[in-house]
């Protein structure tokens, strides 16, 4: 079965897409478009509570991001729930990611920068990398991973890919408007924005966004990499 979306979002970790894309996102779903997530882990490694195990933890953050999305009007989540912290560029992982493009076939693609330099996740690196490869060209060509064809998952080409977290951003969203629905979808990730140092994440995020709109005519911005798909 297929679902024609918009956009979808594909992050490593619940809460990923909150702090990079939920101002988008709650954009596009207020004038009607649809948007999916796909989260490749349930995030079981994310906590200093060393009283939590890791079963307990996924329930939690997998609960936490439906919670998040719900509020942001998001339509669908899949959790794909590899283990955090051991994401690979294999031909199965990829093959996965072709499989939900091709499900959610949608215009835009939305995930963490490959390409950031130095501090950064590693998952969010693989999971870029991954997505990127998994558009173009797997997604698009008949013959790559050709028993999908046998599911009913025809090839599908993707417009654009946007990348958040990236050092070259060559374009920003104004979410002067939707900055409040993306912090309080942030909030639902409560077993993680209490592990966020800093003692205030209004005011560390509304700064975050202020700069990230740079000299645009807008006050809040989130930013991406964007880069458009040969046909």
């Amino acid at each position: 079965m297929t679902i024609a979306t918009d956009a979808l979002v594909i992050a490593a970790h619940p809460d990923d897409a909150e702090f990079g894309v939920a101002g988008t996102v709650a954009r596009w779903t207020q004038t009607g478009r649809k948007v999916a997530y796909v989260v490749c882990t349930s995030g079981d490694k994310g906590t200093s509570d060393r009283s939590l195990a890791s079963e307990q933890l996924v329930k939690i953050r997998e609960k936490e991001q439906l919670e998040a999305a719900r509020l942001l009007g998001v339509e669908r989540v899949e959790f794909l729930r590899y283990p955090d912290q051991s994401l690979e560029d294999t031909p199965e992982f990829r093959k996965e990611i072709v499989r939900q493009i091709r499900i959610f076939r949608p215009e835009i693609v939305a995930t963490s920068d490959p390409y950031r330099r130095y501090i950064w996740h590693r998952d969010h690196r693989i999971v870029g990398q991954v997505v990127l490869d998994a558009v173009y060209p797997y997604a698009r060509d008949h013959l790559a991973y050709p028993d999908l064809l046998d599911q009913g998952l025809q090839p599908h080409k993707v417009k654009e890919v946007w990348f958040w977290g990236a050092d070259d951003v060559n374009h920003r969203i104004d979410v002067t408007e939707t900055f409040e629905r993306k912090l309080s979808a942030l909030k639902c990730h409560a077993s993680q924005v209490r592990e966020f140092t800093n003692p205030n994440l209004e005011s560390w995020l509304r700064r975050r966004c202020r700069e990230m709109a740079g000299d645009e005519p807008f006050q809040l911005a989130e930013g991406f990499h964007r880069v458009v798909v040969p046909g």
